[in-house]
């Protein structure tokens, strides 16, 4: 499956912003999905995952409460709604998608990752 993720910018803090992550291929209904955050000269961060399904998902504590993670697999595109960003939101941000139902919160599972998309929050 070959992932195509949009929707980052530039907000002011306290805004929102909706990434989307357009996702090739028919079986995308069989992947599980997730969003990981990554800033310059550190790791991979994890964010927010999504079972294949949509009815299981799982945030990271910072941005609990805040962002929303989603799927429309009629659409094959998932999603994160970001609400109440800060400027600590401010990083690169990656779809990605395993093969199976669930989700994992580390990037050495999953199989298939999206370009990353720059949010940038100002204060």
């Amino acid at each position: 499956v070959q992932l195509q993720a949009s929707g980052g910018g530039l907000v002011q803090a306290g805004g929102s912003l909706r990434l989307s992550c357009a996702a090739s291929g028919r079986t995308f209904s069989s992947y599980a999905m997730a969003w990981f955050r990554q800033a310059p000269g550190k790791e991979r961060e994890f964010v927010a995952a999504i079972n294949w399904s949509g009815d299981s998902t799982n945030y990271a504590d910072s941005v609990k409460g805040r962002f929303t993670i989603s799927r429309d697999n009629a659409k094959t595109t998932g999603y994160l709604q970001m609400n109440s960003l800060k400027p600590e939101d401010t990083v690169v941000y990656y779809c990605t998608a395993r093969s199976g139902s669930y989700y994992y919160m580390r990037p050495i599972e999953y199989d298939y990752w999206g370009q990353g998309t720059l949010v940038t929050v100002s204060s």
